[in-house]
């Protein structure tokens, strides 16, 4: 899934590449990725990029006075095109769920792969109006972010650290592979209690996540979309490499099913060299 580091490199790109150039297609070729009606998908032919900007995982494509919002979800992706594909794209036979054009003749493909279609498209009047954005919490890497920020947010929560993470309405853009980074570098148990923290467990989580995120976002500044996923695959130091040694103590790296999806870790580094059951058959193995 595509959080806060490749979306920004997303934007940072589309920000340079497409500011100025109007738009002259906009065609839909999965129905149920488009979640609003007015206005239009089509308005937004004949009218010009004038910004692009990030709302947590949310890119936000501002074209005169309408927003061309959209979210990735889990297997979602934006396909460059320094050219356009003149192909027709045949609804239900293609993973393109909408292309836009540009008056240079480039433009992008968004894409989705699976048979689980989770990828979202709004044509609003303000970013405000998509309920996602509404319900977002603050951007962890913006100037007004501080340590007492995340104290506050962590406060009173009998939830488990991994969770707070990668709620969107706590913390805006992280999700399951940041947060496995994060909570490796914080030296801290995915299951730890928010509310259990002290005070130097949240100055070393708050440390974590910005040098963390500050890094990621480095290293996908500059990148063109199609490099982005390596990108993040070669940064991560945990996530998705169950198996493999830590980079930190030579431990090896645990991973723990959740619902549909894993998250990775390493016994010495988080969690006193305890080894983490699956939640689905048992708890923290004493």
């Amino acid at each position: 899934m595509p959080e806060m580091p490749e979306v920004e490199g997303l934007v940072e790109f589309l920000r340079g590449r497409a500011a100025g150039l109007e738009l002259t297609q906009a065609r839909l070729t999965s129905i149920a990725a488009l979640k609003t009606f007015d206005p239009r998908l089509d308005e937004l032919v004949g009218r010009s990029v004038t910004g692009v900007e990030r709302h947590g995982k949310f890119v936000d494509i501002t074209a005169g006075d309408l927003h061309l919002v959209f979210h990735l979800a889990k297997a979602g992706w934006l396909r460059w095109h320094e050219a356009l594909p003149a192909t027709v794209i045949k609804p239900g036979r293609s993973p393109i769920a909408l292309r836009i054009g540009f008056g240079d003749g480039s433009g992008f493909d968004l894409t989705e792969a699976g048979t689980k279609k989770s990828l979202a498209v709004y044509v609003v009047r303000d970013p405000a109006e998509v309920p996602g954005i509404a319900r977002l919490g603050p951007d962890p890497l913006d100037e007004t972010f501080t340590r007492e920020t995340l104290a506050g947010l962590l406060s009173g929560r009998r939830t488990q650290i991994k969770g707070v993470l990668r709620d969107q309405q706590t913390v805006a853009g992280i999700g399951n592979a940041y947060s496995d980074e994060i909570l490796h570098a914080a030296r801290m148990s995915p299951y730890a209690l928010a509310a259990n923290l002290g005070d130097d467990d949240v100055d070393r989580l708050y440390a974590a996540m910005r040098d963390t995120l500050t890094e990621a976002v480095a290293a996908a500044r500059g990148r063109p979309p199609a490099e982005l996923k390596d990108a993040k695959r070669r940064g991560m130091s945990v996530h998705a490499r169950a198996g493999e040694a830590c980079p930190v103590c030579g431990d090896t790296v645990r991973s723990v099913f959740l619902a549909d999806r894993s998250f990775e870790y390493c016994p010495t580094c988080q969690t006193g060299g305890k080894v983490l059951a699956d939640r689905r058959l048992s708890r923290l193995l004493k």
